[in-house]
C-alpha cells in the first residue's frame, strides 16, 4: 500500500473503497497482522462482547461504570451511525479526526513493511480489520487499562477474537441474524458466538432462548470457561415510569441491588443486568455498588429508542428480535393520539418477516415507507405493498428518508408519537439529516 491518503476525508474514503479490493481474511493473518504492528492489546484487560441484539449496547453499558469507576477504558463497536470515528472510543469520548488520522498512518506504515508471511500473499486488511487495527493503536497510545471490544460478526471467525488474551466473554441476546454465515439454527449460530470464549475465563451470557442457553453452557463446560447465565427471571421489581426504568437484581459480588436505566426502551433492563453482571464478574474492587449504579444510568446510546425530538423516537431495530423488542417496547409507551412509523431496511434482512410482524401489532395508525441512501436498501414500493397485505394503516410511499421523516413529524398533532426503525442505516441518515438542519438554523 503506497500513501494514498492524506486528508481525514481522504481517509474514510479510502477504508469505505477497501471492499473492492480486499477479501476474506483468515483469523491467523489477521493475528500475525496484530502482532507486526506492536501486539497493541497485549496487556489490556480485554472484554469481548458477541450476541445478535444488544452488544453495542452493553459496551456503552460497562464503559459508563469503567468511567464512573475512574477507569481508563477503550470501546470498540461497529456499525457507526454517521462517522467512522464512532467506532473507537476512550472514556466515552470518540476518536478525534487528528487521532483517527495517527492510527490510519500507523496501520498504512505497517503494510509497507509486512511479514513474508503476509506479503507473499499479498494481505490486506479488510474493511471491519483496518478499523479495528486502527483501534487497538489508538487504545494503546491513550494507554487504556480495559478494551471493551464489541464483534462485528458471529464471534468465532470475527476479527477480532484474533485477540488471544480475554479478562472476560460477555454474550447478549442470540437470535436469527446473518444465517447465510453463521448456520440456519440457534443453536449453530450460538455455536458461532461461543467461539469467543477461552479456557478459564468467566462468560457471562443472556439466557433467553433454551436451545440457545443449552449450547453456550455446554460450548462453556467444553472448554473450561466458567459460566454466569442471567434470565429475565433475575430481574426484580420492575417499574417502568415517563423517561426511566427502575428495577433490581441480585449480584454476587455486590448483593441485591437497585437499577434505574435512562430510557424507556424495555430491552434496555436485558442489557443492563447483563452489563452489571459483567462487572461484578470482573471482581474489581475499585468499582463501588454506587459506580455501578451510577454508570448504568448514566449511559446514553445513540440509536435505541433515542428520543431525537419531542415525541419522536429513534430505535436501531433491524432484526426480527430487535423489531420483536422494539414493539414490546412501543405497546408498553403510553400515546395519547396516534403512532406513526418511518420505516426503511436492507434488502439482506428477513424484511417480510419484519414487516407482517410490524403490521400485524396494530400499534401503528400512519407508515411512512423509505428507501435508504444505500443500494442495499430495499424498494419502498416494495415495502408499503407488503405493509398493506397486512395491515389497513394508511401507508405512504416517500423517495427519501429524510422526506418521510419531514412528512410525517410536520403532520404530527398534540398526543401523537413519530418512530424511526428498520436500520441502522436509517438511525444514521435521519441523524445526520438534524444535525444538519440544527447548523442551518445559526
Amino acid at each position: 500500500m503506497t500513501r494514498q491518503a492524506g486528508t481525514y476525508a481522504e481517509m474514510e474514503e479510502y477504508i469505505n473503497g477497501i471492499p473492492k479490493f480486499s477479501g476474506k481474511n483468515s483469523i491467523e493473518d489477521t493475528r500475525l497482522f496484530l502482532r507486526h504492528i506492536g501486539d497493541p492489546m497485549r496487556d489490556r484487560k480485554v472484554i469481548h462482547i458477541a450476541g445478535t441484539n444488544g452488544k453495542g449496547s452493553v459496551c456503552a453499558y460497562l464503559s459508563s461504570v469503567l468511567g464512573r469507576a475512574g477507569i481508563r477504558a477503550g470501546m470498540f463497536t461497529s456499525p457507526h451511525l454517521e462517522t467512522m470515528r464512532e467506532r473507537m472510543a476512550v472514556d466515552g469520548r470518540i476518536a478525534t479526526e487528528e487521532e483517527f488520522a495517527e492510527a490510519f498512518r500507523a496501520v498504512e506504515d505497517g503494510l509497507r513493511d509486512m511479514p513474508p508471511a503476509l506479503a507473499d500473499k499479498g494481505y490486506h486488511p479488510s474493511f471491519f480489520e483496518f478499523l479495528f487495527f486502527m483501534a487497538a493503536l489508538f487504545f494503546k497510545k491513550a494507554g487504556v487499562e480495559y478494551v471493551i471490544l464489541e464483534t462485528g460478526l458471529g464471534g468465532r471467525l470475527d476479527a477480532t477474537n484474533a485477540v488471544e488474551d480475554k479478562t472476560l466473554c460477555v454474550i447478549t441476546s442470540v437470535g436469527y441474524d446473518h444465517m447465510e454465515y453463521l448456520g440456519d439454527t440457534l443453536a449453530q449460530i450460538a455455536a458461532e458466538k461461543a467461539g469467543i470464549l477461552r479456557p478459564g475465563v468467566k462468560t457471562v451470557y443472556w439466557a433467553g432462548r433454551p436451545e440457545v442457553s443449552a449450547r453456550l453452557a455446554e460450548c462453556a463446560a467444553l472448554i473450561g470457561a466458567p459460566a454466569a447465565p442471567v434470565s429475565r427471571e433475575a430481574v426484580k421489581e420492575l417499574n417502568i415510569k415517563n423517561k426511566t426504568i427502575d428495577f433490581s437484581l441480585r449480584l454476587n459480588y455486590y448483593g441485591y441491588i437497585g437499577f434505574t436505566v435512562s430510557t424507556t426502551a424495555l430491552y434496555q433492563v436485558e442489557n443492563a443486568a447483563l452489563a452489571a453482571t459483567a462487572v461484578a464478574a470482573l471482581e474489581d474492587g475499585r468499582i463501588t455498588a454506587a459506580d455501578l449504579q451510577a454508570g448504568i444510568r448514566g449511559m446514553a446510546w445513540a440509536g435505541r429508542m433515542e428520543e431525537i425530538l419531542p415525541s419522536v423516537y429513534l430505535d436501531g431495530a433491524h432484526n426480527i428480535d430487535g423489531v420483536q423488542a422494539f414493539l414490546e417496547t412501543v405497546e408498553r409507551q403510553p400515546c395519547g393520539g396516534r403512532r406513526r412509523l418511518l420505516f426503511a431496511v436492507v434488502k439482506e434482512k428477513q424484511y417480510e418477516a419484519m414487516i407482517r410482524r410490524i403490521a400485524e401489532s396494530g400499534l401503528f395508525d400512519e407508515i411512512g415507507a423509505a428507501p435508504l441512501a444505500s443500494e442495499r436498501g430495499l424498494a419502498a414500493d416494495r415495502e408499503a405493498d407488503l405493509f398493506r397485505q397486512y395491515t389497513g394503516a394508511v401507508c405512504r410511499v416517500y423517495g427519501s428518508a429524510g422526506a418521510a421523516f419531514e412528512g410525517l413529524v410536520s403532520g404530527m398533532e398534540d398526543g401523537d408519537i413519530t418512530y424511526i426503525a428498520g436500520s441502522l442505516y436509517l438511525a444514521g441518515e435521519i441523524k445526520a439529516l438534524l444535525r444538519r438542519s440544527r447548523h442551518d438554523q445559526f
